[in-house]
């Protein structure tokens, strides 16, 4: 396990490391979360990098990474634990036995709620005290996608770290996980979850970052070709699109484009590859028409190469 970034241009330069480059007001809100062990609710558009930071986090700190991904119906057993009435079920049988022979009812029905008969999922699995190694860090992702109810169940952990089991007592963290939730914001999120966080917009990245990223990503890709696919996505953005690209959309992009051994960005190519950009139909026939055309006609006069 490695220590804590003792500084925000530290939690920088070990994330970088990690292949994650930060905004600097993400690195502080990431650097205070450490420091005063909040959990992290990162809220942005899909595709802004928000799961990533919860990856580079694990790995910077050599920590394991437990995901709860968020799913409508999602319930306590499937997210916190459950117990194993099969196995109960068996010692049911087992009880008749001794029972004859002796045994302590008492005894044996207290023993069928103990540990050995729980089933743990994410959240126990994140603050069970039993554990060992170093505190994992907990990504709970896409909360939005779970229903509203099911937010409730968090709230213990995320203030106190611990899980109360009416048949067996409270589950207490001996070492405070790192938490981090994400939410693409299809829905609001109550504020009883955000207060007990330090909150952070994930934006889409700006121009600058985001060809920097695309570099340490994709190493050997043309810079021509880089500051060309930034600078059209970087207009597509502004367009009135159903579904934005986000930067994972970029990269994926990026990865095509040089799988088809493209130089620059033409016509013909854009509008084959749109279906790797672009998810919803309606948003890829506004770009087949005048659209690209224009963006493109915008981007060579941007930077002064044939597009």
């Amino acid at each position: 396990m490695n220590e804590l970034p003792v500084s925000i241009d530290a939690t920088l330069d070990q994330l970088r490391a990690q292949g994650y480059i930060a905004s600097r007001d993400l690195a502080t809100t990431v650097f205070l979360a450490l420091r005063l062990q909040r959990p992290l609710f990162l809220e942005g558009e899909p595709g802004t990098g928000k799961t990533e930071v919860a990856k580079a986090l694990a790995a910077m700190l050599g920590r394991p990474l437990i995901r709860l991904q968020c799913y409508e119906g999602l319930d306590l057993a499937a997210a916190a634990y459950e117990w194993n009435y099969a196995r109960q079920m068996l010692e049911i049988r087992l009880m008749e036995v001794g029972s004859a022979a002796g045994a302590s009812r008492e005894a044996l029905a207290h023993e069928l709620f103990s540990r050995r008969f729980l089933i743990s999922r994410p959240l126990l699995q994140a603050i069970d005290p039993l554990r060992e190694g170093p505190a994992p860090v907990l990504l709970i992702d896409e909360l939005d996608r779970a229903d509203e109810p099911f937010e409730a169940f968090l709230l213990e952990v995320l203030s106190d770290f611990q899980i109360s089991i009416p048949e067996l007592g409270v589950v207490k963290a001996s070492e405070p996980p790192i938490v981090v939730l994400t939410s693409n914001r299809t829905r609001e999120i109550h504020d009883a979850v955000k207060r007990r966080c330090l909150y952070h917009w994930v934006d889409f990245p700006s121009a600058a970052r985001e060809l920097e990223i695309l570099r340490l990503k994709l190493p050997g890709i043309d810079a021509q070709l880089a500051r060309q696919i930034v600078a059209f996505i970087q207009g597509l953005r502004t367009l009135d699109l159903y579904k934005l690209p986000g930067l994972t959309e970029t990269l994926e992009w990026s990865r095509a484009l040089l799988e088809l051994d493209a130089l620059v960005l033409d016509p013909e190519t854009v509008r084959s590859t749109l279906g790797v950009l672009l998810k919803y139909q309606d948003d890829i026939a506004k770009l087949q028409g005048s659209e690209a055309a224009r963006l493109l006609a915008q981007l060579k006069a941007e930077t002064g190469h044939d597009g």
